[in-house]
């Protein structure tokens, strides 16, 4: 084969790397940098990600020292490789799942390594054949018993982990007692390092600019509550004609909030058993009521679809014809039921008691009042030439009613919550 030969003009083509450029370079690299942590700082979720990276980081890097410092490596051997797996599959982004997947992993590997050991023990005490038949028979009764808690619904929403590893675990052991006289002592070793591991990931979960589930719960129910107080008042905008020009170039639509309600329960349930495992910090101590948490994101959710119902309830031709004497008295109980919504909001987020549930059923009891006197057959028919027109109008009275009800049930559930969570 024959050789090709390149000519390289001296000075041409040729990309410098002196001081310029590399100071050029760095520049560009810490304005990025700076531009990143100025976008990252305005966003608060996009903070919490980078902090929780960062903690991610220290944890591998401080297990990773036990292959480095001979004192503990002579302890655990190669088994030093658990700890890094622990971190790996149970530092999560919140406190309470860290602290959940780390109990869980820890009560597996005790039961599936104590059990694993006595049925080694059993397999090796009968020796021969019987060995293999007792280790196979141990080995599927347990891993199918395990197998049906976890679908079992209460074992699966707080141990579905803790079940797995255990099948993991006993698996490992039993079978590795097998071949092993050291099955003890194999046991030990790797209950150690997953131990140490666990204790890494809590130490900087919990103490190192913590994560809470429980902060992300609440804040997630507050918003929730003036997201529907926007979207009545978006609603009473735009079907009682009182959007103003900015308005309508924005293009606002209440039905979109709504929605984003809508979607929360998955998020609620998760959150909730990520609190629960949470110790006491801040305003949440032990045995904070959760529950009312999932029972309020319910009424919400609830809220929402009486809101989105409205919107083919009562079309804006039809709303521009009402009279007064029925279009203030609408106007009137949306803007209350808004109001309503956005102080039970604050109630929770600065944990301090509404009021009574007594005063609220009076102010709902008169909402009532006034919807069954707008909807009067009178006082519908005098507005109301058209049939389809009056059917419209009941229909939104009816979902108004209804949004009352609800309106009245999620009262009782904050105040409960304020009892309950001991509000001030």
């Amino acid at each position: 084969m024959g050789s090709t030969v390149i000519d390289i003009p001296q000075g041409e083509g040729v990309v410098p790397c002196g001081k310029g450029k590399t100071k050029k370079f760095l520049g560009i690299c810490c304005r990025q940098m700076v531009l990143f942590l100025r976008e990252t700082k305005s966003n608060r979720h996009g903070m919490r990600r980078v902090i929780h990276s960062i903690k991610v980081g220290i944890a591998l890097v401080s297990v990773s020292l036990l292959f480095l410092l001979d004192p503990v490596y002579k302890q655990v051997g190669d088994n030093a490789m658990w700890a890094i797996m622990t971190v790996v599959l149970i530092f999560e982004f919140f406190a309470g799942a860290t602290l959940s997947k780390g109990l869980n992993r820890g009560i597996g590997t005790i039961l599936g390594g104590g059990v694993g050991c006595l049925a080694a023990a059993l397999a090796q005490a009968v020796g021969g054949v019987g060995k293999a038949i007792i280790v196979g028979i141990t080995v599927f009764i347990f891993g199918a018993a395990a197998t049906y808690s976890r679908q079992v619904p209460k074992i699966k929403r707080k141990f579905d982990y803790g079940a797995m590893i255990f099948i993991l675990t006993f698996n490992m052991v039993v079978v590795s007692g097998l071949r092993a006289e050291q099955v003890f002592e194999i046991a030990r070793d790797r209950l150690a390092a997953v131990a140490m591991g666990f204790g890494v990931c809590l130490f900087i979960s919990l103490l190192v600019f913590p994560i809470w589930a429980s902060d992300e719960l609440h804040d997630s129910l507050v918003s929730r509550f003036q997201l529907l107080a926007i979207s009545l008042e978006g609603f009473s905008k735009e079907y009682f004609g009182n959007v103003n020009e900015n308005e309508k170039k924005t293009g606002f639509n209440f039905s979109s909030k709504c929605k984003s309600v809508l979607h929360t329960k998955t998020k609620d349930e998760t959150l909730v058993n990520f609190a629960r495992w949470e110790p006491w910090h801040g305003k949440f101590g032990f045995f904070y009521p959760w529950g009312k948490y999932l029972k309020i994101g319910e009424d919400l959710r609830d809220l929402a679809t009486i809101i989105l119902s409205l919107k083919p309830c009562l079309q804006p031709s039809e709303s521009s014809s009402l009279g007064q004497a029925v279009k203030e008295p609408c106007e009137a109980i949306v803007a209350s039921q808004a109001r309503m919504l956005s102080e039970l909001g604050e109630s929770i987020k600065n944990m301090k008691k509404c009021e009574s549930q007594d005063k609220i059923s009076l102010k709902l009891k008169s909402m009532r009042q006034e919807l069954s006197l707008v909807a009067s057959p009178s006082t519908v028919g005098t507005h109301h030439s058209a049939k389809t027109e009056g059917l419209g109008f009941t229909s939104f009275v009816y979902s108004m009613m209804e949004m009352i009800e609800k309106m009245e049930e999620l009262a009782k559930q904050v105040e409960q919550l304020g009892q309950l969570g001991g509000f001030s």
